[in-house]
């Protein structure tokens, strides 16, 4: 187990002025996930075990290794987004946490990717990067997306 101090987390937030489930949909249907973020098979479930695939890229196979961690509707979910294959034993394992706080023109919406080790600063720099280009996609979804029917 290693030290919180040994770690440092990355957090980005933005206020997205439409309603929280609207957000909360784009962040838990699969379909949507992909539309912003990668190809899954992610279950809002307690446990489920499940995987981000991307393209791969050298010195990466593509796959994110994810079990959700957490999930309370409309307010917090959490995963792992770990290494996959042969990167899995040494390579990244950090945790996703997202959390929905209304604010009088919408929603506050922070990531937080917490567990990166001084050995994980070209994936910290990459998910800076990464993450910003994310939340615009996840906005733009986000926008899109129809009200929920009643």
């Amino acid at each position: 187990m290693r030290s919180v101090a040994s770690t440092r987390s990355l957090v980005i937030e933005r206020e997205i002025r439409h309603p929280q489930k609207r957000i909360w949909r784009a962040l838990t249907q699969g379909r949507l996930l992909e539309e912003w973020l990668r190809k899954n098979d992610f279950k809002p479930i307690v446990g489920h075990r499940f995987n981000f695939r991307a393209p791969p890229m050298p010195h990466w196979n593509g796959v994110t290794d994810c079990e959700v961690l957490i999930v309370e509707p409309y307010q917090r979910l959490s995963y792992s987004w770990n290494a996959s294959g042969e990167e899995a034993a040494k390579g990244l394992r950090t945790v996703v946490t997202w959390t929905l706080a209304r604010t009088k023109s919408g929603v506050l919406v922070r990531m937080q990717q917490s567990g990166f080790r001084p050995e994980d600063e070209g994936n910290y720099q990459g998910a800076n990067l990464g993450w910003q280009r994310y939340l615009a996609g996840l906005e733009r979804v986000v926008a899109g997306l129809s009200p929920p029917a009643i």
